[in-house]
């Protein structure tokens, strides 16, 4: 009986990235950069997002920056308090910074960024003790999954750069 007491109410991780990996994939669809964000509240999607920023032309259109909108105007509060935001790449500099901003004090994401990890890579802003913010972290949550979305997507950029059908 112990045992069901601990694991009612653990967060369910994988399903929640499940849902920002579909996310992803509808980036991949539009050619965009195959990263999801989802954030969870109280069991319910409140915010969701995915990469825009060539759509859009939008340096700022990340996955994690478009969730953070829509979740802070579902609880109409620039504070997400009591929520978590699950995101399927490690977040960047600029992403890591709005989750401070926002209080969010839950991150999971899939794969880690070697090129622009803010949060374990390259920097450690959501837990560093200067900020009025730190988060807590969970990593490599169906990492596997995270990064062959993104290694599929890289290979056809450099298969049809190849074949010169890149616009880039």
């Amino acid at each position: 009986m112990n045992s069901l007491l601990e694991s009612f109410g653990k967060p369910d991780h994988d399903r929640w990235m499940g849902a920002a990996l579909a996310e992803a994939e509808l980036a991949a669809e539009k050619d965009e950069v195959p990263i999801g964000c989802v954030i969870v509240h109280n069991g319910l999607v409140i915010g969701r997002g995915h990469n825009l920023t060539e759509s859009l032309q939008d340096p700022t259109a990340h996955a994690e920056m478009i969730a953070i909108t829509a979740a802070a105007e579902a609880l109409g509060s620039r504070r997400l308090l009591d929520c978590t935001l699950y995101v399927t790449l490690e977040p960047c500099a600029m992403c890591a910074g709005a989750i401070v901003l926002a209080r969010i004090p839950y991150i999971v994401y899939g794969a880690p960024d070697p090129k622009a990890g803010a949060c374990d890579t390259l920097y450690t802003l959501l837990s560093d003790p200067r900020l009025n913010h730190r988060s807590h972290l969970v990593r490599k949550v169906r990492e596997p999954e995270c990064s062959e979305l993104l290694s599929r997507f890289f290979a056809k950029k450099r298969d049809e750069k190849k074949l010169g059908q890149s616009d880039s």
